[in-house]
């Protein structure tokens, strides 16, 4: 070893959970070394959440031009510039980069760039140089998962060279109907490509509600995204032109590019953690409820934990971590409350339990839900976007679940996660004002209904 530096904490990755818990350790006057091997801001600010966004945004300008005329407006789409879009989506990723890197500069968190190894319960080693913590966090982050034998490369590829095509591809298949590859889906058909989806579960978007994953396909129907549920795939063949995917039910499908959209993996694996003694369980490290992990002063947060892998779990994660260090006992992150969002279009966002989910956990009988329909809330007709929000009750308790389809209703998630988080009741909501015209409304509205006291119709 050349050298040996010794801090409070040593954080090993510095996606949004690990740079959250140095900014938090930081300013409650620990001293932080913060290693990265890549890019300070992970895979969410450079391949994933942000730049993703950032195209969608692009898709969902050009549905507006091309539906202008149906507000008065004359317009015409005459095509997409993927380099003015590449050039929108890399400025946005730019400012917000030179943001977090001014952040973590001005806390005086020692930003270590080098692929870092944990060698010792308190120590991570990058480039022969030992970096020792009073607590380690591990915040490695994932990858885009692949099936057995489906090898990535030429026109197969993963939502990481998806971002970076530089032409709008004429036709795609996309494999896997969950967040990435729905999103994907959305953008390239506003684009103009020709897409086909094929999930293996029974509905796109399985992890939701059943009702709103019925609603998208409707959506998708409607928009004349093809996709097929219930269809897992069998192998895949390149050729000059295109791709030809097989699937067990014997089908065929052709395109230009094979989208490989099955989840994320953690990144766990040469890092050193199950020789320290780290306890990991398919990859991912096993913690309990205040993210402590096997190895006493070893916490772990993000993708690499079991559970949602979403950019601002691991950024509270890290908070929650930080916070736990320096003795404060912050509440611990509970997963139901977690707010979720799929930005397609239209909008897929919840928080708390499905119905089945709190079927499960109640028993029908004490399981009420209502659907408000966007029908009769006046900014969606301005919008011109249908869906509807669902509402999911204890019978004579609290809402434990919102899930909502529609244009833009990813922006009302943050309600919806406060009627959860705080166990409302449809009354305490019901008494609330929410502006008009707004989206919002129709929460509002859900809320009257579902406290008997309904003022427009509703399903």
């Amino acid at each position: 070893m050349a050298d040996s530096q010794d801090y409070d904490i040593v954080i090993l990755g510095a996606g949004s959970g690990g740079y959250a818990a140095a900014l938090r350790a930081a300013e409650l006057g620990m001293t932080v070394a913060l290693v990265e091997g890549d890019k300070l801001g992970g895979t969410c600010l450079h391949r994933g959440c942000i730049p993703t966004k950032a195209l969608l945004h692009s898709a969902e300008v050009a549905e507006m031009v091309r539906h202008a005329g149906a507000v008065g407006v004359n317009g015409s789409l005459d095509g997409i510039d993927m380099a003015g879009v590449a050039s929108f989506r890399d400025g946005v990723v730019g400012r917000l980069y030179q943001g977090l890197q001014g952040l973590v500069a001005a806390r005086q968190v020692n930003l270590v760039h080098g692929w870092g190894r944990l060698v010792a319960p308190d120590a991570v080693e990058v480039d022969g140089v030992r970096y020792r913590g009073k607590h380690v966090i591990l915040a490695s982050g994932s990858r885009s998962k692949t099936l057995p034998g489906l090898e990535i490369g030429g026109r197969v590829i993963t939502s990481e060279q998806a971002l970076e095509l530089d032409h709008v591809p004429a036709s795609a298949i996309v494999l896997g109907g969950g967040v990435i590859g729905v999103e994907f889906a959305s953008l390239w058909q506003s684009f103009g490509t020709a897409v086909t989806i094929l999930e293996a579960l029974p509905n796109l978007v399985p992890n939701e509600d059943v009702s709103v994953s019925k609603a998208l396909e409707r959506a998708f129907r409607k928009r004349k995204i093809a996709f097929h549920t219930g269809t897992r795939f069998a192998g895949v063949e390149q050729g000059a032109e295109g791709v030809t995917v097989r699937t067990e039910d014997g089908g065929t499908y052709t395109s230009e590019i094979l989208l490989v959209a099955v989840g994320r993996a953690p990144m766990t694996e040469g890092l050193g953690y199950d020789e320290q003694g780290v306890r990991l369980e398919r990859g991912y490290v096993r913690t309990d409820e205040r993210l402590r992990t096997s190895v006493p002063g070893v916490y772990a947060v993000g993708d690499i934990v079991p559970g949602l892998q979403l950019a601002h779990r691991g950024f509270q994660q890290g908070i929650f971590v930080a916070e736990e260090i320096a003795g404060l006992k912050p509440a611990p992150v509970v997963e139901s409350g977690i707010p979720r969002v799929t930005y397609c279009d239209p909008n897929v966002a919840s928080v708390g339990l499905t119905h089945t989910q709190a079927v499960e956990a109640l028993g029908e009988e004490n399981v009420v839900t209502l659907e408000y329909n966007l029908g009769g809330n006046g900014k969606s007709q301005i919008l011109q976007t249908g869906g509807f929000v669902k509402l999911v009750r204890e019978k004579d308790g609290p809402i434990v679940g919102v899930h909502m389809l529609g244009d833009r209703l990813g922006e009302l998630v943050g309600e919806g996660q406060l009627i959860v988080n705080w166990e409302a009741y449809p009354e305490d909501v019901a008494a609330l004002l929410h502006a008009h015209p707004t989206q919002d409304e129709a929460l509002g509205e859900a809320a009257l209904a579902l406290a008997g006291k309904p003022l427009h119709a509703h399903n």
